[in-house]
């Protein structure tokens, strides 16, 4: 895909939902939306309603998770759109922080595009996997921290 028209379907409302919707279905019914996108940083939230709610008046962790890796995974694919090569990416581990109840609509953000782009520099230049260790902070509308969420992405040159 043309590196434009990815940042088109991630930048446009109508484009990222139907993006959603074919390839990440369960994104889409939770209703997971990505607010902000560029080389660097990443933003995307979810709102407490029925479709994400646990039984203690909550938004159900998964789908936190959910919310936190999208924010992470579109700097990933971001990176490999621009690169032209054929790129493998995967989720080798994940650790996970909650400190909070998450009502409301939560922001996660991610700033370390920078980490993506030297990674996957070094896995086209030697054809050997790389790993990046990515941040993701979930916050409220109060602006305290609901979940930390870390992601270890593996990127692998095909």
């Amino acid at each position: 895909m043309n590196p434009d028209k990815f940042r088109r379907v991630l930048q446009s409302s109508w484009k990222f939902s139907f993006f959603t919707f074919t390839k990440l279905p369960t994104a889409w019914i939770a209703g997971i939306r990505l607010h902000e996108f560029d080389d660097e940083k990443s933003v995307a939230t979810i709102r407490y309603k029925y479709w994400t709610k646990n039984p203690f008046r909550s938004i159900y962790f998964a789908c936190l998770a959910m919310t936190a890796e999208l924010s992470t995974g579109v700097l990933v694919m971001n990176e490999i759109v621009k690169s032209g090569q054929s790129v493998s990416m995967l989720v080798v581990k994940m650790n996970s922080s909650f400190h909070k109840k998450a009502v409301g609509t939560i922001r996660f953000t991610c700033n370390d595009g920078i980490a993506v782009a030297n990674a996957m520099e070094q896995t086209l230049s030697t054809g050997e996997s790389a790993e990046i260790r990515m941040q993701s902070e979930g916050v409220d509308e109060q602006g305290d921290t609901v979940a930390s969420f870390e992601f270890i992405w593996s990127v692998k040159k095909r």
